[in-house]
């Protein structure tokens, strides 16, 4: 159940794009709430695992894989339609394919994503709830605010909205924007830095074949 839930998360993504895509300001409004619900899934995934317990190596994988596409693709829209510096996903981006590429490291020998850290810093950057949630909420204010300061602008062109409370929501979501972005690389720095430790450790590691 709990996977089925984090790959339902691809649907209601895709959904939230077109509609932030298509003309008039009401479909722009209905994807606020329709980016709510997509961050809400990824809470509610864990409950269920946890409830259910269905945690498993496959679903912290997947939830990382779906995470990781949600912020992409929506880092990537929003910065099309001219709300976040093209940087920002440039940077989302590479960050996740090299954080996700030394993960990999510890997911080929049977443990979770988040279970490879070994320093106590490491642990409560990446791991800890704390740390998770005030990255997610970041994330989460940030694409519901750019969806609806999307909204705003179509309906500043048709006097349904003021020219300056668009502009400043613009400036707010911005703001949290580039927090999520630093947040996001705090987060990646003991990633990698313990990631080189251990494939170093590995490489140097005695051949014990007879």
């Amino acid at each position: 159940m709990a996977n089925m839930i984090t790959l339902a998360r691809f649907p209601v993504l895709f959904l939230a794009i077109i509609l932030m895509y298509l003309p008039g300001a009401t479909p722009k409004l209905i994807a606020a709430p329709v980016v709510i619900v997509l961050i809400l899934m990824d809470t509610v995934d864990g409950w269920v695992a946890r409830a259910r317990k269905e945690t498993s190596l496959l679903g912290s994988v997947l939830d990382i894989m779906a995470d990781r596409s949600v912020e992409v693709a929506l880092w990537i829209c929003f910065a099309h339609l001219r709300l976040v510096p093209v940087v920002i996903p440039l940077i989302f981006a590479v960050r996740g394919v090299i954080v996700d590429s030394l993960r990999s490291f510890s997911v080929g020998k049977g443990m979770a994503p988040f279970e490879g850290m070994r320093s106590r810093a490491g642990r409560w950057l990446v791991g800890s709830p704390w740390m998770r949630s005030t990255y997610g909420i970041s994330k989460a204010f940030s694409f519901t605010g750019l969806a609806l300061t999307n909204a705003l602008y179509t309906m500043a062109k048709t006097g349904g909205a003021s020219t300056s409370a668009a502009a400043t929501s613009h400036t707010i979501f911005t703001i949290t924007s580039w927090v999520a972005l630093a947040l996001c690389l705090l987060r990646g720095i003991p990633v990698v830095v313990e990631a080189f430790i251990w494939l170093r450790e590995y490489d140097h590691k005695p051949d014990l074949e007879p």
